[in-house]
């Protein structure tokens, strides 16, 4: 059951609804790592979340419909999946991590995706947007000459982690000018 905002602003009003970074994380993991069990978001997060802070984040998104629990039988284990909502975060967390190569130090294995999204831009996060669509809604899967976009983005973390490197600093000068064209920062 969804609570009442603090406030009317649209600001607000996403931030209470996955702005803790533990939710933007689980969502992050079902979402680019198709992590959709309890115990896969557990083991593979490389946050180490904690169960209960798991559990408990995992009822919050699906109280604030961004994630569905599929009802499981006995011995059955429940399958967590995006909801519309949730799948348009992806420019979202798209821009999130541009901001996180550019300013924050990063790893290799774990930049890559963000790197990926940030060269394809919105033409590849539209299309992963489909692509998550048919994965967790149902729909009809997009057609392709090539890799997927979620084959792309395991392709490229796989090779980060044959050769990962010790973090890196944040984005050169032009990484930074080009974002700052872009926005008019």
């Amino acid at each position: 059951m969804e609570q009442e905002a603090r406030s009317g602003c649209p600001i607000n009003a996403a931030v209470e609804a996955f702005g803790d970074s533990w939710s933007l994380l689980v969502l992050r993991d079902v979402m680019f790592g198709n992590r959709r069990y309890f115990r896969e978001l557990l083991a593979g997060s490389e946050e180490r979340i904690a169960s209960n802070i798991l559990a408990d984040r995992l009822k919050r998104l699906v109280s604030a419909g961004l994630l569905t629990r599929e009802a499981a039988g006995p011995g059955r284990r429940a399958a967590y999946s995006l909801t519309e909502a949730s799948i348009q975060l992806v420019p979202v967390f798209a821009e999130l991590g541009q901001w996180g190569l550019l300013h924050r130090p990063t790893t290799k294995r774990l930049r890559v995706r963000a790197e990926v999204l940030a060269a394809g831009g919105p033409p590849l996060w539209a299309e992963l947007m489909a692509e998550l669509r048919a994965v967790h809604l149902g729909t009809a899967a997009p057609e392709r000459t090539g890799p997927s976009v979620i084959e792309q983005l395991a392709e490229a973390r796989a090779r980060a982690a044959v050769n990962p490197t010790k973090a890196s600093r944040p984005a050169h000068q032009s990484g930074l000018r080009r974002y700052q064209e872009r926005y008019g920062a």
